[in-house]
């Protein structure tokens, strides 16, 4: 199979070092991966920047399918994400049962850590926005461009992560609290998709259809994602 470049959204990071790029180096795949906020990645593509295919949000892939950047016939449903809070391991879990509880739990929390250029972080931002908690909570987070938010329990910067389960579960000495409450919850649906006119194809297709086989389903399932249905 030719090798060809792949940009991923970091959602899957943890299922794809496990199993999806062992299995298929191991069936004579060759794949560099890009990995990255969605945001990142739309803004690469913008500039020009090459790839064969790529692993985003599904709004960010109806958007380049509806541009062309994409070849929609290609389009695979991959995996939907939750939300969640870790904090660093052993520490106290705070309450998260609750819109209330979960807001206080922000608020007492000595610096909250999450991402400005992820999906999770983007909404994020705009939840403490209508939770009325924005200014309280930012004059205190510990914002990072991108990258695993979790990463900053483990320096000590901050006492609470907040992106998607599956990229807090990437960091180990950390425990996950659990997901936001199901008011305040954004689940956020992954797919991929060949760039149009890649020539590598062949082994794109190869790609995409190994993330619906039971392997992949699994791995994704542990890793906190749920496969597309």
């Amino acid at each position: 199979m030719d090798p060809f470049r792949l940009m991923c959204a970091l959602a899957v990071r943890a299922p794809f070092d496990r199993t999806v790029l062992p299995r298929f180096a191991a069936s004579g795949g060759k794949i560099e991966v890009v990995w990255g906020p969605t945001t990142v990645i739309q803004e690469k593509l913008a500039r020009g920047e090459a790839a064969d295919a790529v692993l985003l949000t599904a709004e960010a892939v109806d958007a380049l399918v509806a541009d062309r950047t994409l070849d929609g016939g290609t389009r695979v449903e991959v995996a939907t994400s939750q939300l969640g809070v870790a904090v660093p391991r052993g520490s106290r879990r705070p309450d998260l049962s609750t819109e209330a509880s979960f807001r206080q739990a922000l608020l007492d929390a000595r610096s909250v850590a999450f991402s400005r250029g992820g999906a999770s972080g983007i909404y994020f931002a705009g939840l403490l926005e209508r939770m009325g908690i924005a200014e309280a909570v930012r004059a205190k987070a510990t914002i990072i461009p991108a990258g695993f938010t979790a990463e900053k329990l483990v320096s000590g910067e901050a006492d609470m992560a907040v992106q998607q389960v599956s990229e807090l579960m990437v960091v180990g000495g950390v425990d996950i609290v659990g997901p936001f409450p199901d008011v305040v919850q954004a689940r956020m649906r992954f797919s991929a998709a060949a760039v149009a006119g890649s020539p590598a194809r062949a082994s794109v297709r190869a790609l995409l259809a190994s993330l619906r086989e039971e392997e992949a389903e699994a791995a994704f399932r542990a890793c906190g994602l749920d496969p597309a249905t």
